[in-house]
């Protein structure tokens, strides 16, 4: 049967070793230390993420890389944005040809202002870059472990690659579709943790679901807004990896940058409800690789900005509803430099 090593052992990566797993792939899932790997094999499941789901037969622990990557036909990187360098760079000597590598994460490097491939191409041989890919979608972890169903994309540039990723990681309760826009696949994931944020903040002020649908359509226009200067297609935000995406982590509790979100309304601290996670919720360093790309652009994202106030400045989460309330209001497909609507005549 054919192998897939998994690289992180974090809330995603274990979910994608267990459902793998279960249908009948081997998994080489890696672990940073010996003691976690070690804890891992003994108990086999994963109490703090994943609520003592247990470990198909078939998934294997281990802290060498070499374990995890022997025979692999692809390596998928589940691992936090700002470690994705680092992990990368770990695992190229042990890439090949042939093997797939697959980003799970779904942030933006902090410093470089990079798409996670974009990190993983400057760590690897360049004959290699073709097989770049990225997985994103509609993925709450509790539910696909549960065997709800869900979809998600996986896009390389190459659709022969996309589809070979496809063949390989579909399974029956998680459907896998193909793109070839990495560009806007990869943002789609990325920006909607921004947008979780801010329907967080929504939430726990009481502003009730007309208001929250409002910024879940605001904050698709800004990141397709963003995502079309860097180059994306626009179509690619009404999709999976985009609105799909954006529905899910705004609407559901299970969705840390909404939990985070809405703790900010309690006048908790950042950094008291950061010690409180388990995990990490991406759109706190991904609003600011937003907030960068949206000055140095020139797109104008009045939700990021907000955010990127309420969360580095000190502004009030109810302070920053009024504020946008109250900004003036054009046509709704205008702004500044986002050349969505070409043919759009004020």
């Amino acid at each position: 049967m054919p192998k897939v090593a998994i690289i992180g052992t974090t809330t995603w990566g274990v979910t994608l070793g267990v459902v793998l797993a279960g249908r009948k792939m081997e998994v080489g899932l890696w672990a940073r230390t010996e003691q976690e790997a070690a804890e891992l094999r003994n108990d086999r499941y994963h109490s703090s993420a994943l609520s003592g789901v247990i470990f198909p037969s078939a998934l294997s622990v281990t802290s060498s890389l070499t374990e995890a990557l022997a025979g692999a036909k692809a390596v998928i990187l589940a691992v936090p944005s700002q470690s994705m360098r680092q992990n990368i760079n770990a695992v190229a000597e042990y890439l090949d040809g042939s093997m797939l590598i697959v980003s799970a994460a779904k942030g933006m490097e902090l410093g470089s202002n990079k798409r996670l491939s974009q990190v993983i191409a400057d760590e690897i041989n360049p004959d290699f870059w073709s097989n770049i890919c990225v997985l994103s979608g509609p993925n709450l972890s509790q539910e696909i472990l549960h065997d709800l169903p869900a979809v998600a994309v996986v896009a390389a540039q190459d659709e022969a690659v996309a589809r070979k990723a496809q063949r390989l990681l579909n399974t029956p309760n998680l459907c896998l579709y193909t793109n070839t826009d990495v560009i806007g696949v990869e943002l789609g994931g990325a920006l909607k943790n921004i947008i979780a944020l801010g329907a967080g903040i929504a939430d726990g002020l009481g502003y009730g679901d007309n208001a929250k649908a409002a910024l879940i359509t605001r904050g698709l226009t800004e990141i397709a807004a963003l995502g079309v200067a860097l180059g994306a297609n626009p179509l690619t935000f009404s999709g999976l990896s985009g609105l799909g995406d954006l529905i899910a982590t705004c609407s559901s509790q299970l969705s840390r940058n909404h939990y985070v979100g809405e703790e900010l309304t309690k006048g908790r601290s950042l950094e008291e409800i950061i010690r409180s996670m388990s995990g990490v919720a991406e759109g706190l360093s991904t609003t600011i690789v937003a907030h960068n790309l949206a000055r140095q652009l020139g797109v104008e994202m009045p939700i990021t900005e907000k955010i990127h106030q309420v969360l580095y400045h000190g502004l009030s989460p109810r302070q920053a509803a009024l504020e946008l309330m109250e900004a003036k209001a054009g046509h709704e497909l205008v702004g500044r430099r986002w050349q969505l609507f070409s043919l759009f005549k004020r």
